[in-house]
């Protein structure tokens, strides 16, 4: 029987294999070339020059490789801190107040609408944006000057004082929907008996979304914070299409720092050295989230 049950889970490997071949493929064969490429001289053509770690000796010492770190932390702010705070409570709101006070069936209209700016290409809403933000036909500063806030226009994208601000404001506005769907879905598997009791003790709203909500849904917190996180170290598509790291490098962020690199300058090794350096923090950052959520998981039981 034994050997019948280890035949059949040898059985399942078989489905396995287009998965890792295309991982290998796709992810681990790029990985290796570009740490390899890292520690070469290369500009993309002919051979590679072997130099160990002068490119991350120049990078270390490179300020722009900084600023765009520094410009990071304030992405991360927007893009994984901001969204899962607002999200958490938007999701509480839609869950307790919107669907229970009027219907189901609205508290996911609001949950979709939410939700939209994530399923829209990049692209799009990059050049949607940068028509409304444009400072002389973009609908924001036309609205400012109608309403008689014409001091208040600005080059939003266009002055490196705004620019990184306007972004940060952008990347609220698209992530957002992730996390309330993600709360929402946290929510629904919340046994109301708890809401119940908390009631009959006469419990507020705040004191149940402190001591219940935010409490069960645990893992769902701890799964949109890592991957708000990461999808904010990569950013790189929204950055391409509204600024192109600029102005005055002001919106520069590593990954188009690297494609900077890359593709504008042929250094490939040096950009290599980036995006190593970049895919190391973020699985460190990775590891440190996921050993949190099991610590956090093990305390609760």
């Amino acid at each position: 029987m034994a050997g019948k049950r280890a035949s059949r889970g040898g059985g399942y490997a078989v489905y396995l294999i287009p998965g890792v071949i295309a991982s290998l493929a796709i992810i681990v064969v790029p990985l290796i070339m570009t740490v390899y490429t890292s520690f070469t001289k290369w500009n993309g053509v002919g051979d590679q020059k072997w130099i160990g770690f002068d490119n991350y000796t120049r990078l270390f010492h490179d300020t722009l490789f900084w600023q765009s770190f520094g410009h990071i932390i304030l992405l991360i702010l927007a893009m994984a801190v901001v969204p899962t705070l607002a999200g958490l409570v938007l999701a509480a709101l839609l869950f307790d107040y919107i669907a229970k006070r009027f219907n189901d069936r609205w508290a996911s209209v609001f949950r979709s609408g939410f939700y939209i700016p994530q399923v829209i290409p990049v692209a799009v809403t990059g050049i949607v944006w940068g028509w409304i933000l444009h400072p002389d036909y973009g609908a924001l500063n036309k609205i400012l000057d109608s309403i008689g806030l014409h001091g208040l226009a600005k080059n939003w994208l266009g002055d490196p004082d705004y620019a990184l601000y306007s972004v940060m404001a952008i990347m609220i506005w698209f992530q957002l929907g992730y996390p309330i769907v993600m709360f929402m879905s946290g929510l629904q598997r919340i046994d109301p008996s708890l809401y119940e009791a908390a009631d009959l003790d006469g419990a507020t709203w705040w004191q149940r979304f402190r001591k219940i909500t935010i409490y069960m849904i645990r893992p769902e917190f701890y799964v949109v914070l890592i991957t708000t996180t990461i999808a904010a170290l990569k950013i790189f598509g929204q950055i391409f299409v509204l600024t192109r790291g600029g102005p005055s490098n002001a919106t520069l962020v590593p990954s188009y720092f690297a494609y900077k690199n890359f593709f504008e300058k042929a250094q490939v090794g040096y950009g290599s050295a980036i995006s190593t350096v970049l895919t190391v923090i973020i699985i460190v950052l990775a590891i440190v989230f996921l050993r949190l959520q099991n610590r956090a998981e093990k305390a609760g039981a």
